[in-house]
């Protein structure tokens, strides 16, 4: 049982660190596959521990900027007044402490794929600079006025009910809009109970 369940691991069960043959995960393939390739944003939906980092790690290897960086933001463990310095950069003097330019993560991205994960915690400012980031394709660091043109693949992930949050005026109803042009939802695996054997075979060969 363990030689086959090796066998299965080498033919290609697992994508991206997504493990599972199951008829479940295998549509899961199948919509990553799908939207990889294409410039669509997508919001990964699913509880803690579901997997939506390697969702999204797995679209960006999937995808024609699997060379370039791909990159993840926890916007829930970052504080609100440093979210936005993370994600855009700063110019020398902006705030006590910005003794330098720095670049954020949409410059370090550049070309590549940058995941906001737990993107329902952002505060509503640095939402609206995202927005118009996703719009115009253009960022300006904090303190500067100059703007940048920056080429990334925004992903988002939450496991929060956004449409609730916009309900409740915590979440911008046009970033929403913007962002679930093709959602994606994970699966706990008590929803994929055969996945299993296959799962505890890649700890053990691994």
């Amino acid at each position: 049982e363990n030689r086959e369940l090796k066998a299965r691991l080498e033919k290609g069960d697992a994508k991206g660190g997504l493990i599972g043959r199951s008829r479940q995960m295998k549509e899961v393939f199948s919509l990553i596959r799908r939207v990889a390739t294409t410039r669509t944003n997508v919001l990964i939906l699913g509880a803690s521990g579901t997997g939506k980092e390697l969702v999204a790690r797995a679209v960006h290897e999937e995808s024609p900027r699997a060379q370039r960086p791909f990159l993840v933001i926890n916007c829930a463990a970052i504080p609100e007044n440093l979210l936005e310095s993370e994600l855009f950069g700063h110019a020398k003097g902006a705030f006590t402490g910005a003794m330098t330019d720095r670049d954020g993560l949409l410059q370090a991205a550049d070309g590549g794929t940058l995941l906001l994960d737990e993107i329902g915690d952002m505060d509503l400012a640095a939402q609206a600079k995202v927005l118009r980031a996703l719009q115009s394709g253009e960022i300006c660091r904090v303190g500067a006025e100059s703007l940048r043109v920056v080429d990334v693949r925004i992903l988002a992930a939450t496991n929060k009910d956004l449409r609730k949050e916009v309900a409740e005026g915590r979440f911008r109803e046009d970033l929403f809009y913007r962002l679930n042009v093709f959602p994606l939802n994970t699966l706990k695996l008590s929803d994929r109970k055969g996945d299993i054997p296959t799962i505890v075979a890649n700890m053990l060969f691994n």
